[in-house]
């Protein structure tokens, strides 16, 4: 991740501008009005700058709008992006202007002149985020990125201003680098090396091999995982920032490395993107990471179920029966079902364990989600309306969609089983309602709970205004909005 340098508005900077080889920003308001460096800029550029301003004024000034003049006359910069935003621009407009200058500037040194907005954080953290590339397994030299560095009138505080929010970029391509890998790299032993390495930003990991977990009757998780030559594991990360003794908020996540279905085969057209199917658990590290590198004043503890689901002699059979950390019987109908398998366990494991104030599970869990709210939303579910409405505030502040969904007891009756507690599906209705409804049985009464289905949002085909095409990262700033907002001491 390039680490963006505030440097101070004074003449010799600005004069900078003059030699700059890369790309610059100038900042412009609705009315096309540049400020000092702008200003600067436009004289160097013989006037280039105001010209386009004033070819753009019959149309009006677009809120977020970025356009370029390439290749300026009278300078040495390849481009000047101009930037339209307002002194008071929201987080999500000024996120989306600094998305637009990531993307723009590929590899190229980037300069910002940003004295006009009063907290450019927000602008650092969108081109920070757009400026994500994974190419770890791309063969030959690659050009290294360029520096990114703001001109500012007070650069200690835009430093200090910006720096939550670098931690928060920097979790979310933890999360993408996760969620990216091919399952050949991150088994389930890789992905809890890369864990444990995260104890030196002060969080406490822990993993659990399998003969622990035997101990602890995770009979669940272990079965989804037998029939894989990769052992299973659970990882727990505390991260103790806040009050000695208070209660932590739980995130647990669901760490398939690899999904082929099991025995209820997966088609083969297709099967590739299963790399993702562990994108929960990448959503729990990449917060854990960002509330560890920004020192959150928060308790919180992230769980991670780490499995890989193959079949094979030893793997568990549709009509096998379980039993459940907590105690329930499970008859498994379809080992494709097999996420809810992995949590149920680990949720339980956290509720006995450290008794949490909260708690949400986090998975690419159904495919049905994906035919209900697309790839533009989370599903949500919970238990708790207060709980919910935190959270979903807390993605609607930091833009990233999600959307509740109901719950209920006739949804609940689907999963009744003549041989079993349980059955692991419903049916083909309501299959992510009926998904979060076996999960729902795991959970304490007195537990408020939140369960976020990321199938259709963890990794897509396509860009976004932050992420290139893959991993999005989907959830790491809501959730350390959520954190940020709700649990952190003063």
């Amino acid at each position: 991740m390039t680490q963006p340098t505030p440097v101070s508005f004074s003449e010799q900077d600005i004069e900078r501008f003059a030699e700059h080889e890369g790309r610059i920003a100038v900042i412009v308001d609705t009315e096309g009005r540049l400020d000092v460096a702008g200003r600067r800029v436009n004289r160097l550029s013989k006037g280039a700058v105001k010209r386009a301003l004033a070819a753009r004024a019959g149309d009006g000034m677009k809120e977020g709008a970025v356009f370029t003049l390439a290749y300026p006359a009278g300078m040495a910069a390849e481009a000047i992006d101009i930037v339209c935003l307002p002194r008071n621009a929201s987080e999500t407009l000024a996120r989306r202007a600094g998305a637009a200058l990531g993307k723009l500037r590929g590899k190229a040194d980037l300069l910002i002149a940003a004295a006009r907005l009063r907290r450019p954080g927000h602008l650092i953290s969108g081109v920070v985020l757009r400026d994500y590339s994974f190419r770890d397994h791309k063969t030959g030299a690659d050009a290294p990125a360029g520096s990114i560095e703001m001109m500012c009138s007070d650069p200690a505080a835009t430093g200090a201003e910006a720096a939550p929010h670098l931690a928060v970029a920097e979790g979310c391509f933890f999360t993408r680098d996760l969620v990216n890998e091919p399952a050949n790299v991150l088994t389930t032993t890789e992905f809890a090396a890369r864990l444990e390495q995260m104890e030196s930003l002060g969080l406490d990991v822990e993993v659990l091999d399998e003969d622990r977990l035997e101990e602890l009757g995770m009979r669940t998780l272990l079965a989804v995982g037998q029939g894989s030559d990769s052992p299973s594991k659970v990882v727990v990360m505390q991260w103790n920032g806040g009050k000695k003794g208070e209660a932590p908020l739980a995130l647990v996540g669901k760490g398939v490395v690899f999904d082929t279905g099991g025995i209820s085969l997966k088609p083969a057209a297709g099967m590739e993107d299963m790399t993702m199917d562990m994108g929960g658990a990448g959503t729990v590290a990449g917060v854990m990471r960002a509330l560890a590198v920004r020192k959150a004043k928060a308790n919180v503890v992230g769980l991670v179920g780490l499995v890989e689901n193959m079949p094979s002699g030893s793997a568990i059979r549709p009509g096998d029966v379980v039993t459940s950390m907590k105690g329930d019987t499970v008859e498994i109908l379809n080992t494709d079902a097999e996420g809810r398998l992995v949590l149920c366990d680990v949720m339980w494991y956290a509720q006995e364990r450290f008794e949490p104030a909260g708690m949400i599970d986090l998975a690419t869990l159904t495919g049905a989600i994906i035919i209900g709210l697309g790839h533009e939303n989370a599903g949500v579910f919970s238990n708790n309306d207060d709980f919910c409405k935190s959270f979903l505030r807390a993605a609607e502040a930091e833009n990233e969609g999600a959307w509740r969904m109901p719950l209920g007891q006739a949804y609940d009756d689907m999963l009744k089983s003549p041989i079993a507690d349980m059955k692991n599906i419903g049916g083909r209705p309501a299959g992510s309602i009926t998904a979060a409804q076996y999960l729902q049985r795991f959970v304490r009464d007195d537990m408020p709970w939140i369960h976020l289905d990321i199938a259709g949002v963890a990794s897509l085909k396509s860009e976004t205004s932050l992420a290139p095409k893959g991993a999005t990262g989907w959830g790491v700033r809501a959730l350390d909005r959520l954190v940020a907002d709700n649990y952190e001491t003063e």
